[in-house]
């Protein structure tokens, strides 16, 4: 049975510096490779690891010819070092927002071309009425903006949500509908009266989460259901390159129809069947209630949840009128 003063001793005698070299250590890919992103000696790096895992009282890394893994207990301290090195990323931003005016930086971890009138309101509304606060957006694959919440190093994430962490809360943004689209070189590019069967056999395009197993579970069932090409010619998590290699010809590919509408005015675009029942994908606005937020960031999360509740999801609801939205 553990000592009670185990937590007591580890809180007063872990070398906290230790927690941020075992973070570099458990995403690389062997202790030599621990070295170079630290700018440490392998032995230096070895030495630490030794040190952690005698403060710990266990193995954290399976160590041998060929093979380099984190343990359970590793696994477990990593999930934490990654929280608490959050932590601390943000305490000189909390230092310097202890004026009466809402200052502060706020970090958004947002999925590939998120086209949503109703955050555009409220990145509006916000600078007016908090024109010291500052924002940065950065654009990420869904599972690494949910990664970036969790982490603390993003204030929070607007993106795809398949599997559902209980460490971060979540409410639906809006919805959009997909439709498979070709690009001016394509063989069915401007053809009237096209049946779903006329897509057999045509090559794909599409997005890395196009998967049975993911958050675009009911595109990859369309794109199934219209017998295209099992083999899929490109990829990409960012929507920009997915409508890149469409129009460009690589192969049939899905995209949100509201985001595409003036693509397709413009012709670079034509949309295949099916027309009827498009699949719908929510995005989400999901944040980690554990975090501690500047104000700027309480602020502007707060006005996001209050426009969400004030409307209704036919108001955040996007693709279906003749317009795109």
């Amino acid at each position: 049975m553990p000592d009670a003063n185990d937590a007591d001793r580890l809180t007063r005698d872990l070398d906290w510096n230790l927690l941020r070299s075992f973070k570099v250590m458990a995403e690389a890919r062997s202790i030599t490779d621990a070295a170079r992103r630290l700018r440490l000696t392998q032995p230096s790096v070895s030495t630490a690891l030794q040190k952690l895992e005698k403060a710990i009282g266990k193995r954290l890394i399976d160590r041998a010819p060929g093979r380099y893994e984190l343990t359970r207990a590793g696994m477990t301290l990593y999930r934490e070092a990654i929280e608490i090195h959050g932590s601390v990323h943000r305490l000189s931003t909390l230092m310097r927002d202890m004026t009466d005016e809402v200052r502060g930086h706020v970090r958004i971890a947002v999925a590939s071309h998120v086209v949503c009138p109703l955050f555009d309101q409220v990145l509006s509304d916000f600078h007016a009425t908090h024109p010291r606060a500052t924002l940065s957006i950065s654009v990420l694959g869904s599972s690494a903006a949910l990664a970036s919440v969790t982490a603390r190093t993003a204030s929070f994430a607007i993106c795809l949500v398949h599997r559902r962490d209980p460490k971060i809360e979540y409410m639906r943004l809006y919805r959009e509908f997909f439709g498979l689209f070709c690009g001016p070189p394509h063989p069915l590019y401007g053809r009237e009266a096209l049946q779903q069967r006329d897509l057999a056999g045509h090559s794909a395009v599409s997005f890395e989460t196009d998967s049975l197993h993911d958050a675009l579970r009911s595109v990859t069932l369309l794109r199934a259901q219209s017998e295209l090409n099992e083999q899929i010619i490109g990829t990409s998590s960012h929507l920009e390159e997915v409508r890149r290699m469409v129009i460009a010809g690589l192969g049939i590919g899905p995209l949100p129809l509201h985001v595409v509408a003036r693509d397709i005015a413009e012709g670079l675009l034509w949309r295949l069947p099916p027309y009827a029942d498009p699949p719908a994908i929510d995005v989400h606005l999901a944040w980690n209630p554990k975090a501690t937020l500047n104000r700027a960031e309480t602020a502007f999360l707060e006005a996001m949840k209050a426009a969400i509740q004030s409307r209704p999801i036919e108001a955040r609801t996007y693709g279906l009128g003749a317009d795109g939205y």
